[in-house]
């Protein structure tokens, strides 16, 4: 399925676990535009087996195609962020410097409907105004239905609203940062006790996988609802 959406259509909430229930409640993005917002035109995750040579099993990917449109009043830089979580909380960004031969694939496949699809880092950067300017590209994942029932996609870059929050569980004689090292052996320092959180509206989009374990990686996913939240 393809939907159309215009960014300033839906308002959702975001509901984040660490807050007290006194500062529970998280706001809501704006109905009206308060900044700069794109048209995201998205069908639903299609599932994608690839074999490559010399490999005993085959590979799983989804994938979701979509176009932007700048509708606003200015340029933007666009810096998309897909992210699907299941319904056990298990995080899979997509990498948009994904393998070349499946985006190759893909491209083929709707060479027809798409000819002009982007890579997925390609479609970074400035996104002109008007409907010419439009750039179709696509988000890629590793399967990530395993046994997941449910799933969601968040898709980030398409606005440039921001609320901040107070961290509630902030403490002023912990670090702010630490050094994390990476599952490649990397060092890298992370924030782990921010004093405020900068959320950004972002679009999230439910699906369903239907049948049981067996036939679930299989099925084409329902979708539940689509709706903007604070993230």
């Amino acid at each position: 399925m393809r939907t159309c959406l215009l960014i300033t259509a839906v308002a959702g909430l975001l509901v984040i676990p660490a807050l007290t229930p006194a500062a529970s409640a998280a706001p809501q993005p704006s109905i009206a535009p308060k900044s700069w917002q794109l048209n995201f035109d998205f069908e639903d995750p299609q599932r994608l087996v690839v074999q490559f040579p010399g490999e005993d099993q085959p590979r799983v990917y989804w994938y979701m195609l979509y176009s932007v449109t700048n509708n606003s009043n200015r340029d933007v830089q666009f810096m998309p962020q897909f992210e699907v979580v299941t319904e056990n909380l298990k995080v899979y960004p997509a990498n948009p410097a994904a393998d070349p031969a499946v985006f190759d694939i893909i491209k083929r496949l709707h060479l027809r409907d798409r000819p002009f699809l982007l890579e997925p880092f390609e479609a970074m950067g400035k996104l002109l105004q008007g409907a010419d300017n439009a750039k179709d590209s696509v988000a890629v994942w590793r399967d990530f239905t395993g046994e997941a029932r449910r799933f969601s996609v968040f898709v980030g870059g398409l606005s440039g609203e921001t609320a901040v929050l107070p961290n509630p569980a902030y403490d002023p004689d912990k670090p702010k940062t630490e050094v994390k090292t990476l599952p490649d052996g990397e060092e890298t320092e992370v924030v782990v006790n921010p004093r405020k959180f900068v959320l950004h509206k972002t679009l999230q989009v439910d699906y369903r996988l239907p049948g049981d374990q067996q036939t679930r990686s299989q099925a084409a996913p329902v979708r539940e609802k689509v709706e903007w939240i604070m993230r």
